[in-house]
């Protein structure tokens, strides 16, 4: 019928970067105002503040070769030693709360180092929060690519037999 939607409005499809991407553009620039607005009531920034984002990649990027192996050699299901299936749904969960995470870790940490870049020789303190936000955009980055391929490696292969029914 005319006004019934789609079947596959409800599916859940693969996290595109351009949304992740104007996700952290937008956060960039609200955390740029607002830095710029407080800059001086902010505490200094630790030089390690953005080492989270290294470690949650890491820990991604581990997971990713698991459940490639798994996918790959068609170890999915409810048997012992297998991925199970609920498991590799919680999986493709983290990787997409990762992906907007890290958008708006980027976008937080590419804001400030935005504002402090603008003061450089300005402002002795803009130059030592510099390395930190700079440590904290390339996490941010990082953990974004990482949910990605984490959530990439969640797809399952083409069915072989579906190339021989076309």
């Amino acid at each position: 019928m005319r006004g019934d939607p789609p079947e596959n409005d409800n599916a859940m499809g693969p996290t595109r970067v351009r949304d992740l991407t104007i996700l952290a553009a937008v956060i960039a620039v609200v955390v740029f105002l607002v830095v710029r607005i407080s800059y001086g009531s902010l505490p200094p920034l630790p030089l390690l503040a953005g080492i989270v984002l290294y470690v949650l990649a890491a820990l991604e990027v581990v997971i990713a070769f698991v459940v490639r192996s798994r996918v790959t050699d068609r170890q999915v299901g409810s048997h012992h030693g297998q991925l199970h299936p609920l498991t590799a749904a919680r999986v493709l969960a983290l990787a997409k709360a990762s992906a907007i995470l890290g958008a708006i870790a980027t976008g937080v940490w590419a804001g400030t180092l935005v504002y402090l870049l603008t003061r450089q020789g300005d402002l002795a303190a803009a130059e030592h929060d510099r390395p930190g936000a700079i440590i904290g955009v390339i996490g941010g980055v990082l953990l974004t690519a990482a949910a990605l391929w984490l959530e990439y490696c969640c797809r399952t292969p083409d069915d072989p037999s579906d190339d021989l029914a076309t």
